[in-house]
């Protein structure tokens, strides 16, 4: 946007002849003002509209998809911004930005658009990274949701209690929000959880899987019930479970029927790029998934604990999170019984390297080291077609999940999406034989 572009030029300039120490004192003045400015400029959009956030470590891309297949089976016209996609009513578009919430006026923008197509309601995935830019300013919520917190962003944020103040930020802003009857819809399965029910928040939601029945999960589906309600879903897991009760009380908290929501889950056959399931025509699985902290790559691979699993993992990101390189080497080599390791993002860091650290994880057995990350993944589908019993083998692609580039040195970006080169290599694989 020509706005945003010309306030990037002056802060670009300010840079260069305002000494250090001052213009980062300045820095969150000029974000928010940033904020206000997009939000004037489009006449405070989010006032016009229904704003549910979702936030947390894990799930959150998931749990904003859940809750708006609820609320469109519901009858209503809904937006919706996420790691995953945009969409605004029937239009929709994949978001390319390798950035959850966009700032400088996109979002403002959003809404503004989402508003004028006679949308409902608008569903935002919250990132603590866009705080210290306070793109989470002027979305004035009706509800949040805190899936979960485990360390994350550790580096950019300074330390885990820096990230729980940011996640904690976002929460407040709910308490600033000028709407009527506000809900904070809360995990309380999660050691952080108690600290977002403290605010000062009208309508205080906690869930927890201690609140289901009956509960059964397979790498296939899971079901379970919640009250009445009885949910039977097309996504695997214990973690997709704790996903839905927040979407459930959530949607319920807005006045949507048990029947409705029910449908409106029940209707997913899958989440792009979270446990997305490839099928070809090969004998064995084949999942692509985000996972990219200790628990959710911990998360998936359990989900699979019956097969034999051959695992490509990356770099976890150069520059960042450096701790838990040797933690995911760890888990693979737990629940792996192949580990490949293969390039993710590596930015201005040595991609080797990265490996390196995470194989310091894995002393008991054997981990290939293949960089190119569609080699690693032809190798693991190779491996899994020779298999004589590969109905019981499972490649399990962690890392990227709907990542649109890889981020290399220098700000070279190379176009990426791990599930359309996962069909390729598969055709390939099945054509040969």
């Amino acid at each position: 946007m020509k706005e945003s572009k010309f306030l990037e030029t002056i802060l670009n300039i300010g840079r260069k002849i305002i000494p250090k120490k001052f213009f980062k004192l300045s820095q969150p003045i000029y974000h928010y003002f940033l904020a206000l400015l997009g939000a004037f400029i489009y006449k405070f959009p989010a006032k016009k509209i229904a704003v549910i956030g979702v936030t947390g470590t894990k799930g959150k891309s998931t749990t904003t998809e859940l809750v708006n297949a609820i609320l469109e089976a519901d009858g209503k016209k809904t937006a919706l911004a996420s790691t995953i996609r945009y969409k605004i009513g029937e239009k929709e578009w994949r978001n390319m930005f390798k950035m959850t919430l966009r700032g400088r006026f996109f979002t403002q923008k959003f809404l503004s658009n989402a508003v004028n197509e006679g949308c409902n309601y608008a569903i935002i995935e919250l990132s603590s990274e866009g705080v210290p830019q306070s793109r989470h300013k002027f979305l004035f919520l009706n509800a949040l949701i805190f899936t979960n917190l485990a360390p994350e962003h550790i580096e950019s944020h300074g330390s885990y209690e820096k990230y729980l103040k940011a996640k904690l930020d976002i929460a407040k802003e709910l308490e600033k929000s000028p709407k009527k009857d506000l809900a904070i819809i809360v995990n309380a399965d999660d050691k952080e959880g108690e600290k977002f029910l403290a605010l000062n928040i009208k309508n205080k939601i906690p869930y927890s899987l201690n609140d289901t029945i009956g509960t059964k999960t397979t790498e296939k589906s899971s079901s379970f019930q919640i009250g009445k309600l009885v949910i039977h879903s097309k996504l695997p897991g214990i973690f997709n479970v704790s996903n839905m009760l927040g979407a459930i009380y959530c949607t319920k908290f807005f006045g949507v029927k048990d029947e409705t929501i029910k449908k409106g889950l029940e209707n997913i056959d899958f989440i792009r790029g979270r446990m997305e399931k490839i099928n070809a025509g090969q004998n064995f699985e084949v999942v692509v998934d985000y996972a990219h902290t200790p628990d959710s790559l911990k998360a998936v691979y359990e989900t699979y604990h019956r097969y034999k699993n051959i695992c490509v993992l990356g770099n976890t990101g150069g520059g960042r999170d450096k701790w838990k390189r040797t933690e995911m080497g760890k888990i693979a080599e737990k629940y792996c019984d192949q580990i490949i390791l293969t390039n993710e993002d590596p930015y201005d860091e040595d991609p080797m390297k990265i490996l390196e650290d995470i194989k310091k994880g894995i002393t008991k057995k054997s981990a290939e080291i293949i960089i190119d990350r569609r080699e690693a993944i032809n190798r693991a589908l190779k491996i899994a077609s020779l298999e004589p019993d590969n109905k019981n083998v499972a490649v399990l692609i962690t890392g990227k999940g709907t990542d649109p580039y890889i981020m290399e040195a220098n700000g070279k970006k190379t176009p990426w999406d791990d599930a359309t080169v996962v069909r390729e290599e598969l055709q390939k694989i099945i054509n040969r034989t």
